[in-house]
């Protein structure tokens, strides 16, 4: 038989998870087979995720009807879905979690979109839907929002899971890296267990479609060479990537985490999101073959997840060219691009897009809640 792509990246120690959770992937069995055949190890969702999932298949009826005839509004309704839906996913991973002594086999729930410029409400509904969730594999994903930081800081201190997502930039990242270490200090200075797992979830393809077109625009207008262009066209993301991965490198070798560690801590390891190719210049693979490491965590869309499982290339890739990595962000400077100020765009968009399919999400409970109430859905 031909090896599966996708065990070489467990080989090389990188995690592999899917960016995808619906209630008819697990009843069916898919999750399962993927998890037995494929070695997939942890399972994303967002709100996008959970607005197609709930708007797209029929396996949804039952529950919206039933939890509407309890008069429960829109947004409960989707909560009891999602939080039935990750403890569905966090049983079948659960061997997984179990085998790897806790270093995988986890099923993330973000809180609210709405809420990720409100520290306080933030922290309300992490601790709620954990308590909800009810299961040691879950992660509450929190955005890496200035004041998403505070909210990550105060939640590992709690002990609760945290998976930091909409993270966009390098100095963003540490400042993460940051929170989660001193919610750790707290929990030691309390003398409190301090294996807390979190990772930092890295969005990659979106900064490259953020950065391409203007360097296209900057080259068509004379602002900058067309050869420029062309050497930094598909390479801010894997450059930022890798460059990332050397700073966790020093986080984790420093004498703050080290002390951690000692008493039973481990790395928030770092997590690569939005590796599904945007640009069909690029190999359906060009973000995952790119950045495997050890004590990675890539998390693919579905059909990223299966076109890698068709030709992946697994080479351990993430610490070549470093040097090259830093002569892109000189590049992109040198071209005029603050890449600061595009990542702190990319963050707002981010939440933007995921607040919009969560409202949308709602909209959709609620036009089927006033079908079975038989309501005449508004206008």
């Amino acid at each position: 038989m031909t090896p599966n792509p996708l065990h070489a990246l467990t080989e090389l120690g990188q995690s592999v998870w899917i960016d995808h959770l619906a209630r008819d992937a697990i009843v069916s069995g898919q999750l399962r087979r993927r998890i037995a055949e494929d070695d997939l190890r942890g399972v994303t969702s967002n709100p996008t995720i959970f607005d197609k999932a709930i708007s797209g298949h029929p396996s949804y009826e039952a529950p919206i009807r039933t939890l509407a005839q309890r008069g429960k509004s829109p947004a409960e309704i989707f909560e009891a879905i999602a939080v039935e839906d990750v403890q569905l996913a966090a049983d079948e991973l659960r061997a997984v979690f179990d085998r790897l002594d806790g270093r995988d086999g986890f099923v993330s729930l973000e809180v609210s979109p709405r809420l990720a410029y409100e520290t306080a409400g933030t922290i309300d509904e992490a601790r709620r839907l954990w308590r909800a969730v009810d299961r040691p594999n879950v992660m509450i994903k929190v955005p890496a929002t200035e004041p998403g930081l505070t909210a990550i800081e105060a939640l590992i201190a709690e002990g609760i899971s945290i998976n930091i997502t909409l993270l966009f930039g390098l100095d963003r990242y540490e400042r993460v890296a940051s929170a989660y270490l001193a919610g750790l200090e707290t929990r030691a200075r309390q003398r409190l267990p301090v294996r807390v797992p979190s990772v930092a979830s890295f969005f990659l393809s979106r900064i490259d479609t953020a950065i391409d077109p203007e360097l296209d625009r900057r080259a068509r207008d004379g602002r900058i060479a067309a050869d420029l262009a062309s050497r930094l066209r598909g390479q801010s993301a894997i450059a930022s990537a890798r460059l990332a991965y050397q700073r966790y490198q020093r986080i984790v070798a420093d004498a703050r985490f080290t002390a951690l560690e000692a008493r039973g801590a481990r790395p928030q390891r770092l997590l690569w999101a939005s590796t599904s190719t945007k640009d069909p210049a690029y190999s359906d693979t060009y973000y995952v073959d790119a950045l495997i490491g050890h004590a990675t965590i890539d998390t693919m869309t579905p059909e990223t997840f299966d076109a890698y499982r068709a030709h992946g290339q697994p080479v351990a890739r993430l610490e070549q060219q470093v040097d090259q990595a830093r002569a892109v962000l000189d590049g992109l400077a040198t071209a005029g691009i603050d890449l600061d100020a595009v990542t702190r765009r990319l963050e707002q968009e981010g939440v933007d897009k995921f607040a919009a399919s969560y409202d949308r999400l709602l909209a959709t409970i609620a036009r089927r809640r006033d079908t079975v109430l038989g309501q005449r859905p508004a206008s």
